[in-house]
């Protein structure tokens, strides 16, 4: 905990460091093209000779498997990286438009300027991966960026906070390391836009601190995001995608499915094929998945502390344990646990859960499901298990979420194409790409008129009979 001298210096710090890069902002809006990829050149080379240590803080942090900080937390960052290098001139080209027949004369463009001085607060749960994204696209804008990154994974924040150090000067790109007092007065700051990945309740306490200074805010939030299968599913496919989908990082993925909706005819066929695709996948030697190098840990006791507790209200109200339900405080190890017979009461279907628990509820038809879902706040993902078209496309029109995946889990993340975030609950605001790219750049709308006489000039007062049958021409033909 900071002394009151030694806070009233960090906190001048904090001024001191954004007016610099506010100043660094101004000058960057000229940066061309090749000198903002050459900024992106030297985050992927540093990545290139650093894959070892990244793998190394993430398994300190959480014990997550290197493959899996390889596929999560690294490719998704240097996959950015290229796609923004290869697309970076096209998007920054000012766009023309058509020009409407009444604007006959003039001519009208869209260009693309960097919002300036940018904040990137990321989360723990894919410390790596969600806070060097943001940067490349807030990079590519042509803003100046200060981190906040989490200080639940200390060992990679440092070494975020080493390679910034190492790549930027702090003019240009800074961390800020520190807990929620950090943040808050880092949220005084009038920045030009505000990037958030976190909670919905603390995405709440960014956007009206964002409020105080009209800061533009990207927030990544989350939410309960289900998966819904449908009774023509493929059942052994399904179960395999899902169990990856929600074990990967031991279930703390924002977009993660948080809870399964089936048939109520088909429920035990699908709770075998989650059984068989759970021992595939993290115990082929028949040891226990506890001693599997493929799933990683929670990542403090606190949080070890919140998913035991929602197992034991879950179990103590009704639930039934399908699968799972071993834990080990000294590890923070918690099972794969499938849950059956939950209800609106128990914490499981209220909180998202963020933790390698999964209920599974049933239904009797599509409708109900449907209606289940649209009864709770906007997903951020939604995923839909089924071969018929016609079904497909009603779940994806009679429901809303930030993004949809069909007869898949969780993939959507790494399609570069695709804008990226949630929808009201579940986020403000889009990401990845050119989406990234657009959120920390102003599209300025910019008319050319020509000199002289114009069809502007018959529309000027005095308003004679001239003018207001050309003014009635307008309202009611364009």
């Amino acid at each position: 905990m900071l002394s009151p001298h030694s806070k009233e210096s960090e906190f001048k710090h904090l001024d001191k460091i954004f007016k610099n890069q506010l100043l660094t902002s101004i000058a960057w809006r000229t940066s061309t093209a090749s000198e903002k990829i050459a900024r992106l050149e030297k985050i992927r080379s540093w990545i290139k000779d650093h894959q070892q240590e990244i793998r190394n803080a993430l398994k300190n942090d959480f014990g997550k498997p290197e493959p899996e900080t390889d596929i999560s937390e690294i490719f998704p960052v240097t996959a950015e990286i290229n796609h923004t290098i290869k697309n970076l001139k096209k998007w920054m080209k000012p766009k023309s438009v058509s020009t409407p027949l009444p604007m006959l004369g003039t001519s009208g463009k869209v260009y693309v300027e960097p919002k300036g001085t940018s904040l990137i607060i990321s989360p723990w749960n894919y410390p790596f991966n969600l806070t060097i994204g943001p940067l490349i696209s807030a990079l590519s804008a042509g803003c100046t960026a200060i981190i906040k990154p989490s200080e639940m994974t200390p060992h990679t924040s440092e070494l975020v906070s080493q390679m910034i150090s190492e790549l930027f000067d702090p003019n240009e790109v800074a961390v800020v390391s520190g807990e929620v007092e950090v943040s808050t007065e880092l949220l005084k700051l009038p920045f030009d836009h505000i990037f958030f990945t976190g909670s919905p309740a603390v995405g709440k306490i960014v956007m009206k601190a964002a409020a105080e200074n009209l800061t533009s805010v990207t927030l990544e939030l989350g939410g309960k995001s289900p998966a819904i299968l449908n009774e023509d599913a493929d059942y052994k496919d399904a179960a395999e995608k899902i169990i990856w989908g929600k074990y990967v990082n031991c279930g703390q993925t924002c977009i993660a499915p948080d809870y399964i909706l089936v048939p109520e005819s088909r429920q035990e066929i699908l709770i075998m094929e989650m059984k068989v695709a759970l021992q595939k996948m993290y115990d082929p030697a028949y040891e226990g998945i506890e001693k599997s190098p493929d799933m990683a840990r929670v990542v403090n006791d606190k949080h070890f502390q919140r998913l035991t507790r929602t197992i034991e209200d879950a179990i103590s109200k009704g639930a039934k344990l399908e699968f799972g339900g071993k834990c080990n405080p000294n590890t923070r190890y918690i099972d794969p646990t499938i849950l059956t017979e939950v209800t609106e009461e128990m914490l499981v279907m209220q909180e998202e859960i963020f933790g390698p628990i999964f209920p599974i509820k049933t239904y009797k038809s599509l409708e109900e499901a449907i209606e289940y879902v649209n009864s709770k706040p906007k997903p951020l993902a939604l995923y839909f298990f089924g071969k018929n078209p016609e079904i497909t496309s009603k779940v994806l029109h009679k429901t809303s979420s930030g993004n949809a995946v069909i007869n898949d889990c969780v993939l959507h993340f790494l399609h570069l194409g695709l804008p990226f975030g949630g929808v009201n609950n579940s986020g403000i605001g889009k990401a990845h790409g050119y989406h990234g790219f657009l959120a920390f750049s102003n599209e300025k709308g910019v008319l050319t008129q020509r000199v002289g006489l114009n069809n502007v000039t018959l529309l000027r007062p005095p308003y004679g009979i001239k003018a207001k049958k050309i003014i009635a021409s307008l309202i009611k033909w364009f």
